[in-house]
């Protein structure tokens, strides 16, 4: 298992009265994430920046920590 760092920006939509993760983006560093972030955030409910850890062999994600955020937002753990 080789496990990297990757950073993604996640917009969050209103679905039903419910917060509900839209298309996620990748970013090449954590201030390009939190930039992103920032410029996203006047389109969407919420926006967050994370960094992950990725299995590159599997492409499962892992190990969420957010880098920063706005507006609302629903928990990755969940």
């Amino acid at each position: 298992m080789s496990l990297s760092e990757k950073f993604i920006v996640l917009p969050f939509k209103k679905i039903r009265g419910n917060i509900a993760p839209g298309e996620m983006r990748q970013a090449s560093n954590s201030a390009a994430a939190e930039r992103i972030a920032e410029a996203m955030a006047g389109r969407f409910v919420g926006v967050a920046a994370y960094a992950v850890m990725v299995d590159m062999e599997s492409g499962d994600m892992s190990s969420p920590r957010l880098l920063c955020k706005f507006g609302e937002t629903a928990d990755l753990a969940a």
